[in-house]
């Protein structure tokens, strides 16, 4: 078996899972390099990581360079609160104005597109931006994801904030899917059990971090100090379980992106491994 190259997240959201590895609870049998969503989806397209999590939206994109893996995702039954919407005009306003994408998310950016264009009938102006945290400060319309939409979740008046993973809930009743992992295709057929090996690690972890949620939230405090209580009612609403209500959500998702021509078909939405068994 090979030291496989591996990605995380650079955010908050991912503790849960990754926390007993920075503990030292668990061993990872590979290497472990943090960046952003849209870092890690061009690493691992690029081959500079074996496997990682990767965004729904690079995924649903490239399903022939990669292997959808089992057992988990990052999500959201409904409220996600770290992918939001910041606009001090309704969406259904937003048509033919600027909206401000972050260059982060790839699944971010695509999910505020359908809901714009598919939920509230608007074509607004999409803008990527290096800082759309200052545009929004200025009162223009911005998306956020990670922690600097949890910032705004804190700072802006609250009628000004649209959770995504709410209003894509309540318009599909489905879940929302923004992270899978998944392998590159040539590494899980060159190396099947170094890929096992990684994810037996990883859903290790996350019981792991399940089993230790206060030592998650300490760990999420001493990265990003929140107002007490925060994490934990945050780490309750997300979804890091790719079972098959999650699965339901990626593919409904993935209709929405052909429906507005980012993807050209549907991709295999279920894991092509079945399980990780020992």
């Amino acid at each position: 078996m090979n030291d496989l190259r591996c990605g995380r997240i650079l955010y908050t959201n991912d503790l849960p899972i990754y926390a007993a590895f920075d503990a030292g609870a668990i061993p990872y049998p590979g290497s472990l390099h943090a960046d952003v969503p849209a870092r890690l989806n061009a690493m691992l397209l690029g081959g500079e990581l074996d496997l990682s999590p990767v965004s729904a939206f690079a995924y649903a994109r490239s399903p022939e360079e990669l292997v959808l893996l089992p057992d988990l995702c990052i999500g959201a039954r409904r409220e996600v609160i770290s992918v939001v919407l910041v606009s001090e005009r309704p969406p259904a306003l937003l048509g033919g104005r600027h909206v401000y994408l972050t260059k982060e998310s790839a699944t971010g950016a695509n999910l505020c597109r359908v809901l714009l264009e598919r939920r509230y009938d608007v074509r607004p102006n999409f803008v990527e931006e290096a800082d759309p945290f200052a545009r929004a400060s200025a009162g223009e319309a911005a998306l956020l994801i990670g922690d600097r939409a949890i910032d705004a979740a804190l700072t802006f008046p609250p009628d000004n904030v649209y959770d995504l993973g709410v209003v894509w809930h309540d318009w599909t009743g489905e879940q929302t899917v923004f992270a899978l992992w998944a392998a590159r295709r040539s590494v899980y057929e060159r190396d099947p059990q170094g890929v096992r090996a990684c994810m037996h690690a990883l859903t290790d972890a996350y019981t792991w971090g399940r089993a230790h949620a206060a030592a998650v939230v300490d760990a999420a405090q001493r990265t990003k100090p929140r107002p007490a209580g925060f994490y934990e009612n945050y780490y309750a609403k997300l979804n890091f379980t790719f079972h098959a209500a999650a699965q339901s959500g990626f593919a409904a998702f993935c209709r929405e992106l052909i429906a507005i021509g980012a993807i050209a078909r549907m991709p295999p939405v279920t894991p092509e491994t079945i399980g990780v068994a020992r």
